[in-house]
């Protein structure tokens, strides 16, 4: 099946649109140890100006199916001052590939492509929605299987770019997030106590 419904990325995208296969394999017990090798090398690059580093996506779930590819969250003061960590990260190895200003968001990846930094500001929204996101795969084994097999019958298609594949998924991870806090409001669940 081809994806007929192509999005212009260009104003987002460094580099332009890229074709690419989407390979869904087994989890990986050494993906938890290469983000902590970036995530060291992140640290070192950057010192302060990293407020915060966490392993998310779906490498960072114990027991879930993923592409290779670590996604790692890097917390800044502004990531729109992008001379305050660009450059740096750049010079051990990682390029810019997304800019999207509207968002507060912008992507590195290494050369080989198999590692993701995504770069928000200090109290951005979507901060909250990718750990609570990770944190309810993590804890749910019922949530997990449906994020399996949605991405399983996704990376079945032919994808013009790994962003097509990415907003093909929004609706099912938008009811994991949804249904999370749902589960911490609820007065009901031992576990919403103090949430």
């Amino acid at each position: 099946m081809t994806m007929t419904d192509e999005r212009d990325y260009s104003d987002v995208l460094i580099g332009g649109v890229e074709k690419v296969e989407i390979r869904i394999v087994d989890y990986d017990p050494t993906w938890p140890g290469r983000f902590q090798d970036h995530a060291a090398k992140i640290r070192a690059a950057l010192g302060d100006t990293a407020l915060r580093i966490e392993h998310i996506g779906s490498t960072s779930v114990p027991g879930l199916p993923a592409k290779p590819i670590i996604d790692i969250l890097l917390i800044v003061p502004n990531s729109a001052e992008e001379s305050a960590y660009l450059n740096a990260l750049e010079a051990v190895g990682y390029q810019l590939r997304v800019r999207e200003a509207a968002a507060d968001h912008r992507m590195l990846r290494t050369l080989a492509r198999d590692v993701h930094i995504h770069v928000y500001s200090s109290g951005c929204f979507e901060i909250e929605r990718l750990l609570v996101f990770r944190d309810r795969l993590r804890q749910d084994a019922s949530e997990r299987e449906i994020y399996t097999q949605t991405k399983r019958e996704l990376a079945a298609r032919d994808w013009w770019d790994m962003n097509a594949y990415a907003d093909a998924k929004t609706q099912v991870i938008e009811g994991i997030i949804a249904r999370s806090r749902a589960a911490k409001r609820d007065p009901a669940d031992p576990a919403s106590e103090g949430a």
